[in-house]
C-alpha cells in the first residue's frame, strides 16, 4: 500500500489508520498545495490533492472511505463494526459526519485565515463558520456523556474520523471554543499511540524527503 500525504491535512486520516492496524504502507509526503508545488503529483493524481491511496488495483482519494476500506478490507472489526453490530449504522455515521458536516465550514475558515492573501480575507466569513463548525460539534455532546468513544464503547475508524476534525480545529484555533467534554475527548485521542506513530511517521517521511513544514490542508 502507498499513501501520499501533506503534514497533518486530511490523509492524516488514514495514515492514523494505517498506524493504528500496524499494516505495512509506504509513505509519500508532499509540499502543500502539491498542485502547485510539486505539479508533477498530477500524473499521479488529476485533481492534485491528499490523500491518494493505492493498494494493488484500488486507488482512492477520499480520506474517510480509505479508512472504511482498510477496516473492511483486511477485516480489523477491532477497529471497526462489522455490518452485523447493533450499532453499525451510528459508527458509518459518525465516521463520514466527520468530513461531510464537521470539516467542510473547517475549509472555509483555514481558507479566509492563511490560504488567501491578506487583501482577500474575510472576518466576517471566518466567524461564521467558526461559528457553524462549533454549533455543529454539539452534535458529540450526548454520546460524549455516555461513553469515552463514538462506537460500540470503543475506539473505532469513527474516532480517527472526528479526531482529525478536532486536531484541524486546535489549529485553526477553535479549540479554546470546545466545550469541555469535547475537550477532554480530544485529549483522549492525542494520548493514543497510533496517533503519535502517524505524527512521528509523518515528519520522519518529510525529513527524509525533504519536504518543509506545510500548513494543514
Amino acid at each position: 500500500m502507498k499513501l501520499w500525504h501533506c503534514a497533518s491535512s486530511r490523509s492524516l486520516r488514514p495514515l492514523w489508520a494505517l498506524e493504528e492496524m500496524a499494516l505495512d504502507y509506504e509513505l509519500e509526503v508532499l509540499p502543500f498545495p502539491p498542485r502547485v508545488f510539486q505539479r508533477d503529483y498530477l500524473k499521479v493524481n488529476s485533481l492534485g490533492t491528499v490523500p491518494y491511496f493505492i493498494d494493488g488495483d484500488t486507488h482512492m482519494t477520499e480520506s474517510v472511505a480509505i479508512c472504511q476500506y482498510l477496516v473492511d478490507r483486511y477485516q480489523r472489526y477491532d477497529f471497526g463494526l462489522q455490518p452485523s453490530h447493533p450499532e453499525y449504522g451510528d459508527y458509518l455515521n459518525w465516521l463520514h459526519h466527520a468530513d461531510a458536516t464537521l470539516t467542510f465550514p473547517q475549509t472555509l475558515v483555514l481558507r479566509y485565515t492563511q490560504l488567501e492573501p491578506p487583501e482577500r480575507r474575510q472576518p466576517q466569513v471566518v466567524e461564521d463558520y467558526s461559528r457553524w463548525f462549533l454549533a455543529r460539534l454539539r452534535t458529540l455532546e450526548p454520546r460524549l456523556a455516555q461513553a469515552q468513544y463514538l462506537a460500540a464503547g470503543r475506539f473505532s475508524a469513527a474516532d480517527v474520523s472526528v479526531g482529525y476534525a478536532l486536531m484541524l480545529g486546535q489549529v485553526l484555533k477553535l479549540d479554546g471554543r470546545f466545550t469541555p467534554s469535547v475537550a477532554a475527548y480530544w485529549q483522549r485521542l492525542q494520548r493514543r499511540e497510533g496517533f503519535q506513530r502517524a505524527l512521528r511517521a509523518q515528519e520522519r517521511a518529510a525529513q527524509e524527503q525533504g519536504i518543509p513544514p506545510s500548513p494543514v490542508g
